[in-house]
């Protein structure tokens, strides 16, 4: 069984800057397409960032552009999200998901994700 684990989050100041991380075990983590997911308190969840299981092709939400980088490695079988210039709206519980079928569009057609990880950002 896949298991992912989110590492990183907390509390930071507008302007800060965290860096997620997500550790995979239990599969093959070079075969699967990686995602962040964020849910803010009484908000849908949504899609933050994508990419292909080598890296090559990656997307952001538009809310994020310019501001948040993913990124993986392979040999550590880990995705990043960087988060630059964060905003009190980023403030979510951040949660990676893998796809053994490459990049999916909605939460719930990943095959894996983790518990989440709370990143708070302050006024």
């Amino acid at each position: 069984q896949v298991q992912l684990v989110e590492s990183g989050g907390g509390l930071v100041q507008a302007g800060g800057s965290l860096r997620l991380s997500c550790a995979a075990s239990g599969g093959t983590f070079s075969s699967y397409a990686m995602a962040w997911f964020r849910q803010a308190q009484g908000k849908e969840r949504e899609r933050v960032a994508t990419i292909s299981y080598s890296g090559g092709s990656t997307s952001l939400a538009a809310s994020v552009k310019g501001r948040f980088t993913i990124s993986r490695d392979n040999a550590k079988n880990t995705v990043y999200l960087q988060m630059n210039s964060l905003k009190p709206e980023d403030t979510a519980i951040y949660s990676c998901a893998a796809s053994t079928i490459g990049v999916r569009r909605d939460f719930h057609e990943y095959d894996y994700w983790g518990q989440g990880t709370q990143v708070t950002v302050s006024s």
